[in-house]
């Protein structure tokens, strides 16, 4: 029995590098989850919006996501199903100035 102890914690430990081997790393820049939590159906008047940020579905988050920033600073998500939003994203991307925020 004290022989097996050490050759299980080694085979526990070379299982646990070889796992940790192919996962991603994880730093301050690595999302791991979707950023909105809830979001708003509202129409938020277009004197507010001061910039709006499009974050494309990915392997961390099911569905495309709407960042609006408001001109008080705040940061509202806005619901991507909602019909004015959809107006709104089109309107943006029609734009030639406005540059798109994909997660890299």
């Amino acid at each position: 029995m004290s022989k097996l102890l050490p050759l299980l914690l080694l085979l526990l430990l070379a299982g646990a590098a070889l796992l940790a081997h192919g996962m991603p790393p994880i730093s301050r820049d690595y999302n791991t989850h979707c950023h909105c939590a809830e979001v708003e159906s509202r129409v938020v008047p277009p004197h507010l919006l001061r910039s709006l940020k499009l974050l494309p579905q990915d392997a961390h988050c099911p569905h495309t996501e709407v960042i609006a920033g408001l001109t008080n600073g705040e940061k509202i998500c806005l619901n991507p199903q909602s019909s004015w939003v959809r107006k709104l994203v089109r309107f943006v991307l029609r734009r030639p100035s406005i540059q798109q925020d994909t997660r890299a």
